[in-house]
């Protein structure tokens, strides 16, 4: 005697599509709780507000060469270099960049593949003259560089 598939699915292709949907539905749980402190640190107004979403505020580093220029002709687009010593940082996971007067400080965030170096060039929107913030994550903590940055024309303050 064959029995007849319920509802159009057997057995073991429902176990195997229940087993697949507790692993999808366990899994992002994780995922989310790592990236929510950042995420949330995107929504903030202020820098202490931004520095409490990820969990502290970071101390100041060596191991951080920060680049930006001493005086922007533009602040629609500012040009930054982050790169980390790993001698001094190392097993660095997370850079962002963060700027003090924009409306919402973070302004970006890097993920940092397993293996790879620590860098990253790119340029970011700059309300006004302001300090600039390059933070580095590690297994140990957050550790930060700043440099002020002089805006001369058409930050995002208009």
């Amino acid at each position: 005697m064959k029995v007849e598939p319920v509802g159009g699915m057997a057995r073991r292709k429902f176990l195997r599509t229940a087993a697949l949907i507790a692993t999808v539905v366990a899994l992002p749980a994780k995922l989310w709780a790592a990236v929510a402190k950042p995420m949330a640190a995107f929504s903030a107004t202020d820098l202490d507000a931004t520095f409490a979403a990820l969990g502290q505020t970071p101390t100041e580093s060596a191991g951080i060469i920060f680049t930006t220029p001493d005086i922007a002709e533009n602040g629609a687009v500012v040009p930054i270099k982050i790169e980390v010593d790993e001698a001094v940082l190392p097993g660095v996971s997370r850079l962002y960049v963060m700027v003090e007067k924009n409306p919402n400080p973070m302004a970006a965030m890097f993920s940092v593949v397993e293996g790879s170096k620590p860098y990253i060039e790119t340029r970011v929107k700059v309300a006004q003259t302001c300090t600039l913030y390059a933070v580095a994550e590690n297994e140990e903590g957050f550790f930060m560089a700043s440099k002020e940055t002089k805006v001369t024309l058409g930050g995002c303050g208009g």
